[in-house]
């Protein structure tokens, strides 16, 4: 930028100020406890990737009063070790640093976890109620539903941006904003369309195969959201239409065309590579470069849910 040209309207907002909202929610959570919460991490694969969100685990645990374990195993071992953490009383929370086999067998070792254990939020129960916009784990509504990490950190990033109306009722808080998703991964971004079009959002969710749009139906009705194919769109449709933008594109190569920006949308990127360039602060209102910081806290938050529940919620079959 030159000393003529007009300084930048857009702003960035980093992870870490983000993190740090949540940080004092689950500091309240953990002065309940009786003990440091214990996680465990199995990492069976050399992803870089992997690598990091585990260092970065260790690092917030440590920080936040929480006791993490990193355990590396050899992936054809990895089933024997979940089972023996399952039955391990110290033992709080698991985690596991997928992808492993980048297979169906991956979605296996997910319901190995122990549904009091699954911190991601991965079992099948908590994954049922996602969908089906099933908030609580119990019929009087005391004890939330576990929902997976990273598109929980973009909910709460979008919380902390005021995109969420705290005047209209729970539950229909993104009524009347648009928002483009690319990326319809089963771990991130379809989770995220699902969870953001319960919320009142009319999503279109982008990948290689197309769009789709994911909505609760006019003047958001339904109870939860449906979903149907755009034919021939593309991103050259949804993105001018959407005043929220949120990227996750894992592949180095994938620039998002900044020039289909609505002016003034706020963009986010999810990605371990940078999916926005620079030029995004020519036409977005706010823009978030990463939200690792903020998954992670939100990991912790998900930990403690069981220490702080109800004891009669505590019954695997949530009848309580």
């Amino acid at each position: 930028m030159t000393a003529h040209d007009p300084p930048a309207s857009c702003k960035v907002v980093l992870a870490g100020a983000i993190a740090k909202s949540l940080q004092l929610e689950v500091g309240e959570g953990l002065a309940k406890v009786k003990r440091k919460p214990l996680l465990v991490g199995f990492l069976a694969n050399k992803d870089p990737a992997a690598r990091l969100y585990a260092d970065w685990t260790h690092k917030t645990c440590e920080e936040n009063g929480f006791q993490f374990s990193l355990r590396e195993v050899d992936r054809e071992d990895l089933e024997g070790h979940i089972l023996a953490a399952n039955e391990d009383e110290k033992v709080d929370g698991i985690i596991v640093y997928y992808p492993i086999f980048n297979s169906r067998q991956d979605q296996y070792l997910q319901q190995l976890i122990d549904v009091g254990k699954d911190v991601e939020g991965l079992s099948h129960r908590y994954v049922f109620n996602m969908y089906q916009n099933i908030r609580f784990l119990d019929e009087h509504k005391l004890q939330k539903s576990i929902l997976p990490c990273t598109p929980l950190a973009i909910v709460k990033v979008l919380e902390y941006l005021k995109v969420y109306s705290t005047i209209l009722p729970y539950g229909d808080r993104l009524f009347g904003h648009s928002v483009t998703i690319v990326n319809r991964s089963e771990v991130v971004g379809r989770p995220l369309a699902a969870l953001l079009a319960n919320d009142g959002a009319s999503v279109y969710s982008v990948d290689v195969t197309g769009v789709q749009q994911y909505t609760r139906g006019e003047g958001i009705k339904k109870s939860r959201h449906d979903v149907v194919d755009k034919d021939g769109w593309t991103l050259e449709d949804c993105v001018p239409l959407s005043d929220v933008v949120i990227s996750g594109v894992p592949g180095e190569d994938f620039k998002f065309p900044t020039r289909l920006l609505k002016e003034g949308a706020i963009c986010i990127n999810f990605s371990t590579e940078k999916n926005f360039g620079p030029e995004v602060k020519d036409k977005a209102s706010i823009y978030v470069p990463a939200v690792g910081k903020v998954t992670i806290i939100v990991l912790l938050r998900n930990l403690l849910v069981w220490h702080t529940m109800p004891p009669r919620c505590m019954r695997l079959d949530w009848s309580c």
